[in-house]
């Protein structure tokens, strides 16, 4: 098996180590390994011995952690057998960064829609933080066009959890709607469905985004000035 363990702590980096910290407030143990050397890595493994890999399930430090989940995402298996290997790994994780970077590496999704969202379901209405946000990032990265648009703000507007990262992950989301199907994500951001703090802050991303026009910046400032939110 790729000696990963000797890997990683040889490309630590403090200068790295203590810049990640600052986006990740709270997690212990990070190391400092850049995230292109942790890709390699992964890639490495799911090349030879990735059956041993995933069955020590070894989590001594953030970057471990995150290797994990990018070694599943890279799995060149049929989706039952990658999805239980996700199913496994999503009660693991316990940082958006995990989270995410998991999510981005689930390429599988791609041809697999309607699968995926059925192991999503599962999660929608999870009490736990990093949970519902993994279910948010997917229907983000993978489920914002015309075919799944409407269920993809169906199931935003349902999701009811004060977490600080599902609120962030729902209005990332809904930014990412609007540049895409700006329409139908409009006529959700002016609806009852999303609370006050996270309604804001999906106009704040909107306005920040590079992909929407000042007009449309313009129009939502006024919107948001002229409603009571």
């Amino acid at each position: 098996m790729v000696e990963y363990k000797r890997i990683l702590e040889e490309n630590i980096d403090a200068e790295y180590k203590a810049f990640h910290e600052k986006l990740v407030p709270g997690v212990q143990n990070i190391r400092g390994v850049r995230s292109p050397i942790i890709k390699q890595l992964a890639k490495e493994i799911v090349k030879q011995d990735y059956d041993c890999f995933l069955e020590e399930r070894s989590f001594d430090n953030y970057e471990e952690k995150m290797l994990y989940g990018i070694v599943i995402g890279n799995l060149k298996l049929p989706f039952e057998q990658v999805a239980k290997h996700i199913i496994e790994f999503v009660p693991i994780i316990d940082n958006w960064a995990v989270c995410d970077s998991f999510c981005a590496s689930l390429k599988i999704t791609v041809k697999n829609k309607q699968e995926m969202w059925r192991l999503l379901e599962r999660y929608f209405n999870s009490k736990e933080e990093y949970e519902i946000r993994f279910a948010v990032v997917m229907l983000m990265d993978y489920y914002i066009e015309p075919v799944y648009i409407d269920e993809v703000l169906a199931v935003l507007a349902k999701i009811k959890h004060n977490g600080y990262y599902v609120k962030m992950a729902i209005a990332w989301a809904i930014s990412s709607a609007f540049v895409k199907e700006k329409e139908k994500t409009l006529k959700f951001i002016c609806s009852d469905n999303l609370e006050s703090w996270t309604r804001n802050k999906s106009l704040q991303k909107i306005r920040e985004s590079y992909r929407v026009s000042k007009e449309d910046k313009l129009s939502l400032n006024q919107m948001k000035n002229n409603m009571d939110w």
